[in-house]
């Protein structure tokens, strides 16, 4: 038997091409009835549930229909099919609901001013008509058909293609699908490919090697933080201390069979361990969804999903939440410079290059084998943004740190003469990149004031911290990769050869308050056979350590906020491996547990000491008392804020300076907060201990004052005036409310 010549309308559905389903499937009023089609591959028998009319199938073809009067079906019905393995299903048609996706949120996605575009697309639960469903939708404007698959419907294109809307985006909202179920797109290009693409909205994905998106459940968490919000949008966080620990989770801390932990579980460990350190936040390397371990999330293919790796979105709430019950922070290193080119994600989404450039000149990165986003797109910006503020209100994390912004700014970045494309200037500035940048800085600092935005950028491009309205970037705090670089470079030097590199020592603070600058000591300094922080440093054990003490007392001293990556704080020795976990081992060693001891006395010192953090960003909080002793490679400074200040003198030899005389800014008796070479840090024990350093009035290093000190070899020494004694009040007349309150430590990580 001939099979029947379909409609060319018909024909397009059982050949899964058509771009409007809804024009042919679902119910249609026509000559005088109407007319109910349903595409329902592996479907044996299909009725209307609402008076069991049974549908026929168009003979040849998985397609079924019906006719009859109008009042026999109403506009929202169910089906009833069985399929080929003989199991019954029902559920509402998704061909008979109108459009569900707002005009004006198409419009605005459009333009490129849908801030929150994550409500507009991806997947989510949705009612409409008293019907409990999944709402499909994705921007896939030269895709020829687009379908969700899934286990529900066997992975089979044919059985839930979208519709499409003028600007590109298409829907379907499914009844009766429920929650936690996995899907892709299959995307039919113009040029007749067919391939399958994970959601770029999505918001959960499987665990890798897996990679479909899981449309999740609305979520059961109950936040307990409203106090910490409401004080970081009014926190002045520019005159405030703010050091950063920096963790990739992975390789921070596994249970006990080498398997990752949850959320949850880091966050008890994790928080205890910085709260017993005195960090401020937490800076934790991209945790969005990721394909490959090993890139250590920098090739994001999830821009709105945390990773599987350690659980579900609603363990990565609880995650921040603890944090914030705790008074730490939450930073998360965010990538919208570049994207991986795995089949799944981005890359050639709806058989063009729709968030990337088609020309390789401009839209690969050859060094890191990724595609480069379009930031000249409407709709690409707005993704970015859109997911920029996903994070910072959806999961309440306080910062995001932008990562490779250099590669954003330049279009020669990393590229040889005839390998990149000038601007219509003929420039090498990315102008759309520096347009994005500056909207993402405006748009995030108005819809939630508090939250910071961090540059990693190396370059020494002009007003990166300055506010848009003058020119600037916009962001809050930049990377200070000049003085990370400086700094490491002089201390991997011998002692002996250090005097004639003193200038990178110094040369810092002739640009130090030309933004507002972090003092990064990150993963990318210990990584790619760098060496540790302490394998940098020059001599035997004891200089190394010594070394990296002074390093440490250097660095909380220096004007910046501070960064210090995981395994530094106890002086890991390993060069970091994303695959492994550090080396807890090594506190069990006087001379880690010296480093690590530092490293808490210095943070509790820094939020102590108002001169060492109030005026970061000032140069009146600075000044150089003696920069100049490059043949005995000793710097002496202060800082300084409100009428207090520190001393910190600085020796980086191993040679002890006995009756060392400095210049001191005011009478008085000095006294020592904290000598790198002390006891307590595994040090020689040389120093001024509790002695009193009196100051005399004789001028000395451009001071009206000074006082003789011992300046212990490969050591830093941090001095301050004593203040007048007071006299003691009574306790009774002390209130009971004066009394600290005891306070508990949560668990620190395990060995």
């Amino acid at each position: 038997m001939n099979q029947p010549k379909l409609s060319p309308e018909l024909q397009k559905i059982v050949n899964a091409r058509h771009n409007d389903p809804f024009a042919v499937l679902g119910r249609h009023p026509e000559r005088g009835g109407v007319w109910v089609r349903a595409m329902l591959p592996h479907a044996e028998e299909v009725s209307i549930a609402e008076g069991g009319h049974r549908l026929h199938r168009i003979e040849g073809t998985d397609l079924f229909e019906w006719h009859g009067k109008a009042e026999q079906v109403p506009e929202r019905y169910r089906l009833i099919w069985r399929d080929d393995q003989g199991r019954d299903h029902i559920a509402h048609d998704p061909y008979c609901y109108p459009p569900q996706l707002p005009d004006f949120d198409l419009h605005l996605f459009g333009e490129g001013k849908h801030w929150h575009a994550h409500r507009l697309l991806g997947a989510r639960v949705h009612q409409a008509d008293g019907a409990t469903g999944v709402l499909f939708s994705v921007w896939a404007p030269s895709a020829e058909r687009v379908s969700v698959v899934g286990d529900f419907n066997r992975w089979d294109g044919r059985a839930h293609p979208l519709r499409v809307h003028g600007n590109g985006v298409w829907e379907l909202f499914i009844p009766d699908l429920p929650h936690g179920v996995i899907y892709k797109y299959e995307i039919r290009a113009k040029n007749g490919d067919i391939f399958l693409k994970s959601d770029p909205y999505g918001r959960q994905f499987q665990l890798r090697p897996d990679n479909a998106s899981i449309v999740e459940a609305p979520s059961a968490f109950r936040w307990t933080d409203q106090a910490w919000l409401d004080t970081r949008a009014r926190f002045d966080w520019q005159h405030r201390p703010m050091s950063i620990y920096e963790v990739h989770l992975s390789s921070w801390q596994r249970g006990p069979e080498g398997e990752m932990l949850n959320y949850r579980e880091l966050a008890t460990l994790l928080v205890g361990h910085v709260q017993r350190l005195g960090f401020t936040h937490i800076e934790l390397m991209p945790i969005t969804e990721h394909p490959y371990d090993k890139s250590w999330g920098y090739q994001t293919t999830g821009y709105y999903a945390p990773t599987s790796r350690f659980g579900t979105p609603d363990d990565f709430r609880a995650f921040v939440d603890y944090c914030h019950q705790h008074g730490i922070g939450v930073i998360l290193d965010w990538v919208p410079a570049h994207f991986p080119k795995d089949a799944h994600g981005l890359a050639y989404f709806d058989g063009t290059a729709l968030y990337e450039h088609a020309d390789p000149r401009l839209g690969e990165h050859k060094d890191w084998s990724t595609l480069i986003f379009n930031f000249g797109r409407y709709e690409v910006k707005n993704f970015l943004i859109s997911s920029a503020l996903f994070w910072l209100e959806e999961y309440h994390v306080d910062g995001l740190r932008v990562d490779a912004v250099a590669s954003m700014l330049y279009l020669d970045y990393s590229r040889k003469e005839g390998e990149w494309i000038p601007n219509k200037y003929g420039g090498r500035e990315n102008l759309e990149a520096i347009d994005f940048m500056r909207e993402l800085n405006e748009v995030t600092h108005s819809q939630v004031p508090g939250t910071l935005i961090m540059a990693e950028e190396s370059t020494s491009w002009p007003q990166v911290t300055k506010p848009t309205y003058v020119g600037g970037l916009g962001f809050d705090l930049k990377w200070n990769m000049g003085w990370m670089n400086d700094t490491l470079r002089y201390m991997a030097k011998d002692p002996i050869h250090r005097q004639y590199h003193h200038g990178e020592l110094t040369f810092s603070l002739l640009y130090a308050f030309t933004e507002n600058f972090l003092l990064p000591f990150s993963h990318d300094e210990v990584a790619h056979g760098k060496q540790s922080l302490l394998y940098k440093m020059p001599g035997d054990e004891w200089q190394r350590f010594a070394n990296l003490r002074m390093l440490y007392i250097y660095m909380w001293t220096h004007p910046g906020k501070k960064l210090l990556f995981m395994g530094g704080e106890f002086g890991q020795g390993r060069e970091w491996d994303s695959t492994a976990v550090l080396d807890w081992y090594v506190r069990e060693y006087p001379y880690h547990q010296g480093v690590e001891r530092l490293i808490q006395d210095l943070n509790r010192l820094y939020r102590a000491e108002r001169a060492l953090y109030e005026l970061d960003f000032d140069w009146q909080g600075f000044e150089w008392i003696d920069c100049h002793d490059g043949q005995n490679s000793t710097l002496v400074y202060q800082r300084r804020a409100g009428g207090e200040a520190v001393v910190v003198a600085v020796n980086f030899t191993p040679v002890p300076r006995e009756d060392y005389r400095i210049g001191v800014p005011a009478p008085g008796t000095y006294r020592e907060l904290v000598n790198s070479d002390a006891l307590d840090y595994a040090g020689s024990g040389l120093g001024n201990g509790a002695r009193s350093l009196d100051a005399e009035e004789r001028a000395w290093m451009n001071q009206p004052y000074s006082v003789v000190i011992t300046l212990p070899p490969l050591a830093g020494i941090v001095l301050k005036l004593k203040p007048e004694p007071v006299s003691e009040p009574d306790p009774a007349d002390e209130p009971a409310s004066a009394v600290p309150a005891a306070q508990t430590t949560p668990a620190e990580p395990a060995a």
